[in-house]
């Protein structure tokens, strides 16, 4: 669609989706789909500056990690649920985030569960917004790995990539690193998504601007046409096994010398009072009937 047909086309809305056909429908209008991950590396400007009127802005949860004033163009926020429903509601952070969209142009909230444990949250959970709900929790189960989560980003770049064929879906700041400021989740399998997304990067079913879309073993490969890409994948997984040998014996002797200082910040678990969503969860549990 025109940026022209964009301005004067009826604003879709997040109200009430709840099947794939109805957030197919919603994402139609726009030409590119740029997913902002809570990352120090994203640069929300930059992309205001190169990418067109008819791109949707998906931001994810604490939007105050990579926004510092109100975004004016079309956006919907997406609401990670959990155990206890959607994060941003039992921290009460609704209304702290909702005030970065305070224009016409935001679509409202998705709230997304992407693992069989978790709970959405009602509608009227978020501070008269418009919202609606997409269950992937079990989009992904047949191949991610069974002992950690997706994360949210993850989970929706590929249903995207799959769901919305024809589309430029951009990722901005998946990265998967930790800053100075914001720690990242070990819950998640970062190696594993990176390695995923990695692919679907090169594949050309998602966009990375930047070093992710360039794949230098494949240029060495166009380079010297008579190495062999086995060959170059067994040395490139000699290097890094030999890499993570020697960064595991540091990581040893690092647990060695800080030994105390482990014990003290397990004694300071300890002391710590529950967190909100613990006793919710103390509180699910007791109430669970016996088998």
């Amino acid at each position: 669609m025109s940026e022209q047909g964009m301005a004067g086309a009826l604003q879709p809305s997040t109200a009430g989706l709840s099947d794939f056909v109805g957030w197919q429908a919603l994402f139609q209008p726009f030409s590119h789909i740029v997913l902002v991950a809570n990352s120090a590396e994203a640069d929300v400007a930059r992309l205001e500056r190169e990418l067109p009127a008819t791109t949707l802005f998906v931001f994810f949860n604490k939007v105050y990690k990579v926004l510092d004033k109100p975004f004016a163009r079309p956006s919907l926020l997406v609401a990670r649920s959990g155990s206890v429903g959607a994060n941003i509601v039992y921290r009460k952070e609704v209304a702290d985030v909702l005030r970065y969209f305070p224009g016409s142009d935001f679509l409202g909230i998705m709230n997304i569960r992407a693992h069989p444990g978790e709970v959405f949250s009602p509608a009227d959970r978020f501070e008269q917004a418009a919202v609606g709900h997409l269950d992937l929790g079990s989009y992904l189960s047949s191949f991610y790995p069974g002992d950690h989560i997706p994360t949210s980003g993850f989970a929706l770049a590929l249903w995207m990539s799959e769901m919305l064929p024809g589309k430029s879906i951009l990722l901005e700041g998946f990265s998967a690193k930790r800053s100075e400021k914001w720690k990242i989740f070990h819950l998640h399998d970062w190696t594993y998504e990176q390695v995923v997304l990695r692919l679907f990067i090169h594949s050309g079913r998602l966009i990375a601007p930047g070093a992710a879309e360039e794949n230098h073993y494949a240029a060495l490969l166009k380079r010297f046409p008579d190495l062999d890409a086995g060959a170059v994948a067994l040395s490139a997984a000699d290097v890094l096994a030999s890499r993570l040998e020697g960064a595991n014996q540091e990581i040893d002797k690092l647990i060695s010398v800080t030994k105390l200082q482990r014990w003290f910040y397990q004694l300071s678990k300890k002391l710590k009072p529950k967190t909100r969503k613990q006793r919710l969860n103390a509180k699910k549990a007791k109430s669970k009937p016996a088998a």
